[in-house]
């Protein structure tokens, strides 16, 4: 198996979809003859040609509304947005033609699409290239909200979101396109949807986390693990529909529980499972539960963007809190 990052993952589960089914296209803002701003798209349009690889004008709007008009129509796109903060011009799209398609219709018609974009601080780029709006788009009827971790959860995600019949919003946490290698086998397998993923077993407390800020949780959790302390790493990856019931079990495990996220504290997602975990789980908890999240502001220029996320001393600093809690 090649080791690749998760920028290429992505590439070769868009290729790997690509060769397996030809109602699969591509398209968005330079995809093709640049091969995406990221280069997620290099090399499809040399392979599959300019009738499945789709450059398109700098509108997003349009983007998302040419993607449902196929997606009605039989094909499977897969439109790239370029970075999230551009997403917000496809709301209108995305609320009230991709999510409501099945239900508007009564199931006649599927809308099999799936919008990706970059996501998430920590590459220096302006403010509006950086947000992490994942509870907005989980927020929406009728989709699926997909936020991958690793190359090797990416590639296998991703598969499934193009094979699944209804639109799935699928966030790239940039940070990590590039920051670290996996072996990734290109077998055409797809990862579930909709389940959580249990990365490291432990006892004594849960940390649960999703896109880039797993990368940090599963430092901790090693540093911990060398201190005696056994952690429970959940990634989420699927946002929603969220695995709730395996964050239960897990923290009916360990009694104990923090949240990590590079998203705002308010009304995020890291919110959402909190509010699970006391309607659901709160005569197992032995502590409250914790979230680390970023401020409720918006994403600062570079030269503050450090201060900006949440890092692996706030992490610490939150588990410690929590298993001294008596």
């Amino acid at each position: 198996m090649a080791q690749i990052t998760l920028v290429e993952a992505v590439n070769l589960a868009l290729a790997r979809a690509m060769a397996d089914d030809p109602d699969v296209v591509v398209l968005g803002e330079d995809v093709g003859r640049d091969g995406g701003v990221f280069r997620a798209t290099l090399g499809l349009l040399d392979r599959f040609g300019s009738g499945r690889v789709v450059d398109t004008p700098l509108a997003e709007n349009l983007i998302a509304g040419m993607s449902i008009g196929m997606a009605a129509e039989g094909l499977k796109p897969v439109c790239e947005i370029q970075f999230s903060g551009f997403a917000y011009a496809t709301i209108d799209q995305i609320i009230n033609h991709a999510g409501r398609m099945r239900h508007r219709t009564r199931g006649r018609l599927a809308c099999p699409m799936v919008l990706r974009t970059p996501c998430g601080a920590g590459i220096h780029p302006p403010e509006h290239h950086s947000e992490s709006p994942e509870a907005m788009f989980a927020h929406i009827p009728g989709i699926r909200v997909v936020y991958p971790s690793s190359p090797r959860r990416a590639y296998g995600l991703l598969l499934a979101a193009i094979r699944d019949p209804d639109p799935v919003v699928f966030l790239e946490p940039t940070r990590l396109y590039r920051l670290f290698k996996e072996e990734v086998a290109d077998d055409g397998v797809a990862l579930p949807l909709d389940t959580c993923f249990t990365l490291r077993e432990g006892t004594d407390i849960t940390l649960v986390s999703w896109g880039a800020m797993v990368y940090e949780t599963l430092q901790v959790a090693d540093e911990l693990a060398a201190q005696g302390v056994s952690c429970e790493v959940i990634d989420v990856a699927t946002l929603k529909i969220m695995d709730i019931d395996s964050i239960l079990a897990s923290v009916a495990r360990t009694g104990r529980c923090v949240i990590i996220t590079e998203a705002p504290r308010h009304c995020s997602v890291a919110s959402e499972i909190a509010a699970a975990l006391a309607d659901e789980g709160l005569l197992t908890l032995l502590a409250p539960v914790a979230r680390v999240t970023a401020p409720d502001i918006i994403v600062p220029l570079p030269r503050l963007e450090q201060h900006y996320l949440p890092g692996r001393a706030q992490i610490l600093d939150a588990i410690r809190k929590t298993l001294e809690f008596a």
